[in-house]
């Protein structure tokens, strides 16, 4: 299975830069996976597309302001440090760059010395593993000299911090948004929890696995980084009723679907547990967990774009994204929304 099978030309314009005003005003193309019928809609009117008795499952993550820049403490050099990775013990494990100036016990000071981060792992890749040194709150720290990691397409400011954070967002650690949750709204919440569908959380925290791009021609080549995850015990248990009861799992975003599937297929069931998955769902793969997907339109060649291939095909997907761009979707995270049901 080669990379360039799922490469797709895109317009330059249809990259969104900021998003729109109201969150559920998005466009919704709506993607029958088994006859790879097209349905475009407004994202506010999923709730018609959503059946009594689903279920709705959301990636409750929350974006911290992992990106900083500092100085080397011996040189004065600018390095600019990505936090993706909490091991517990102020040890960090962090995107570097340049990463060619930090080794092993190289420090680096932010803030004028309000934060020192001490290289203790050379990985590849760019990565590094840091110990933290600080007083106070870590949190606090980062929100006074950190700034939101937006990824590198994106060129206009953000304005504000919220709008790069879902609606429900609670449990701090990502490196990036699940972007496929900010068209929600609370009230929209709402009318779908009125419609007798359940809505369930789970957590992932986005790091470098979800959008570090695919540069190896052979897609079975590729190595996905691990992110942490976990399940509650309440959310396991209802979602096996739902599995026993034959009700529809709606999972909202990649990574929702990632510790999904990670879970069920490393215990054949939900179950109450927390840890890192790397797993790689490509076409081939066997979905056990979910049945629908909410998501946004990804970039060519990249691992979100395999996986939705796997669940409605790689044709049914390039057909629809070809769709969407003679349709002026807006595409990436600010952008439009794909309901494959």
């Amino acid at each position: 299975m080669k990379t360039e099978d799922f490469d797709y030309e895109l317009p330059e314009d249809l990259i969104a830069q900021t998003p729109l005003n109201k969150r559920d005003e998005s466009k919704l193309l709506i993607l029958d996976k088994t006859t790879g019928e097209i349905t475009h809609e407004v994202f506010h009117n999923i709730v018609n597309y959503l059946n009594e008795n689903d279920v709705l499952v959301l990636n409750d993550t929350k974006v911290i302001p992992a990106r900083l820049i500092g100085v080397k403490k011996e040189t004065k050099a600018v390095i600019e440090v990505l936090l993706l990775n909490d091991k517990g013990n102020n040890i960090w494990e962090c995107l570097t760059k340049p990463a060619k100036r930090v080794h092993v016990n190289t420090v680096i000071s932010f803030g004028e010395g309000k934060l020192l981060m001490r290289c203790i792992k050379e990985k590849e890749d760019g990565i590094r593993e840091f110990e933290l040194i600080y007083n106070g709150i870590l949190m606090e720290i980062l929100d006074e000299l950190g700034t939101m990691p937006l990824p590198p397409y994106i060129h206009e400011k953000l304005e504000d911090k919220s709008r790069y954070q879902t609606i429900y967002a609670k449990n701090l650690g990502s490196a990036a948004a699940p972007t496929a949750g900010l068209h929600f709204t609370k009230e929209l919440l709402e009318e779908i929890k009125a419609k007798n569908i359940e809505v369930l959380f789970v957590t992932l925290h986005v790091g470098l696995g979800t959008f570090r791009p695919v540069k190896v021609d052979n897609v079975l080549e590729h190595k996905m980084h691990s992110e942490h995850y976990s399940m509650s015990k309440e959310v396991a248990l209802k979602l096996n009723n739902a599995k026993k009861l034959g009700k529809r799992i709606i999972s909202v975003g990649t990574t929702t679907t990632r510790t999904l599937e990670t879970i069920y297929h490393k215990y054949n069931k939900f179950v109450e547990c927390s840890g890192n998955t790397d797993i790689f769902i490509y076409p081939g793969f066997e979905f056990k967990a979910i049945d629908s997907l909410i998501t946004n339109f990804h970039l060519p060649k990249s691992t979100l774009l395999m996986l939705v291939s796997a669940l409605a095909t790689k044709e049914n997907i390039l057909k629809a994204y070809n769709e969407a761009i003679q349709n002026n979707y807006r595409f990436f995270s600010f952008g439009d929304s794909m309901f494959i049901k």
